[in-house]
């Protein structure tokens, strides 16, 4: 059982620290611009003429609710797309490009170079090794 715990917390990294403070700033817009659209409410409510008027003023904020949850939900995943970018980055180039086990820096084949325009493709034939093409 400890080792099925171990896989999962392999499986399901927590949030990085600056991903944390990014949604918290994220949540704190969204109660702030929830908070404005109930202020917004109330003084509109204040004017209003009719009980149709009214129920097109809550509307409206239901509307600018739903837009800022919509936002907060948009920038979580934009949090987790930098978090995921940031590491996929570091793991294939280091922190500084791509570093060899000598400490210097290495060119990779295909990164950075302009793609053949001759039409080649890999493998020659458009088959992969151990492609058999024997009936049996």
């Amino acid at each position: 059982m400890g080792c099925h715990n171990q896989n999962i917390h392999k499986l399901f990294k927590f949030e990085s620290f600056e991903e944390k403070v990014s949604n918290a700033a994220s949540a704190a817009k969204e109660h702030v611009d929830i908070y404005k659209a109930k202020v917004d409410e109330k003084a509109a409510k204040a004017t209003a003429r009719t009980k149709e008027e009214e129920a097109i003023i809550h509307e409206r904020r239901k509307a600018k609710e739903a837009e800022a949850k919509m936002h907060l939900h948009d920038e979580k995943a934009q949090h987790a797309a930098e978090k995921l970018g940031t590491k996929q980055s570091h793991h294939l180039y280091g922190h500084h490009g791509a570093v060899g086990g000598d400490g210097h820096q290495h060119h990779i084949p295909g990164v950075g170079t302009a793609a053949p325009t001759t039409g080649a493709t890999y493998p020659p034939g458009g088959h992969l090794p151990g492609y058999n093409n024997k009936s049996v």
